[in-house]
């Protein structure tokens, strides 16, 4: 009976109000001029954030006209609820992880790039480590030959889930910075090793990022308060 009405409520009224308090939220972006003329021109790309950051990273990478996307999700209950919030967004749905449904999940997310789709996956997820890179985003943006994009999301008021992710929610009406990579290349003759060693560099790029997004908000609320002494 829980799973039923949680999975009611996912369809019918969790994406509604995710999608308002998303919307309430003021987001400065910062190095996204990139990712934006890739996402202009219809070209499709590779795009991971961290997973305990998912909410805004679905939220602000949503499709649009003219900008399809394609969302991995993991096959777990959650996954269930999440996919239920994803599919009214818009996105196309591929349901697989590392751990279940891996080959067959990569398969499907190479053809849905090859067939215009740009790519949202969160690297560290499922079930973590947290901000430890699995393999799939940096394989599927090198099997696909796109770019891929890490985003570094912080949030200044929020709450903090206590689960592996850490997972966030923001307060209506929060300070966000977002922090975009330049466009990445994952070049197709990496194998084995040299591939392993390709994606521990994202992985401290990813960090990063997020660092960056994190001392945006700090730097603003300093300079903030200095100008409220000065006055």
């Amino acid at each position: 009976m829980a799973k039923r009405v949680l999975n009611w409520l996912a369809k019918n009224i969790l994406w509604i109000a995710a999608w308002l308090l998303c919307a309430s939220l003021r987001i400065k972006k910062s190095n996204a001029s990139f990712f934006e003329d890739i996402q202009h021109s219809q070209k499709p790309s590779v795009i991971g954030f961290w997973h305990g950051s998912m909410l805004l990273g679905w939220f602000l990478h949503r499709p649009r006209k003219n900008f399809r996307v394609a969302a991995l999700v993991s096959q777990s209950e959650d996954g269930e609820i999440l996919s239920a919030t994803l599919k009214r967004w818009g996105y196309t749905m591929i349901r697989g992880s590392s751990h279940v449904g891996g080959r067959e999940a990569m398969r499907l997310m190479v053809d849905a790039v090859s067939e215009g789709n740009s790519l949202c996956i969160t690297p560290d997820g499922p079930t973590g480590p947290r901000h430890e890179m699995k393999m799939g985003a940096v394989r599927a943006a090198q099997r696909a030959n796109v770019p891929l994009f890490l985003v570094g999301i912080a949030v200044k008021e929020k709450t903090n889930l206590e689960s592996w992710d850490q997972f966030e929610i923001p307060m209506p009406f929060a300070k966000v910075s977002v922090w975009y990579s330049d466009p990445i290349t994952v070049p197709q003759e990496l194998r084995d090793e040299a591939l392993v060693n390709f994606l521990r560099s994202t992985q401290m790029q990813l960090q990063e990022l997020n660092s960056k997004a994190g001392q945006s908000l700090a730097a603003a609320e300093t300079g903030l308060s200095g100008k409220r002494m000065a006055g």
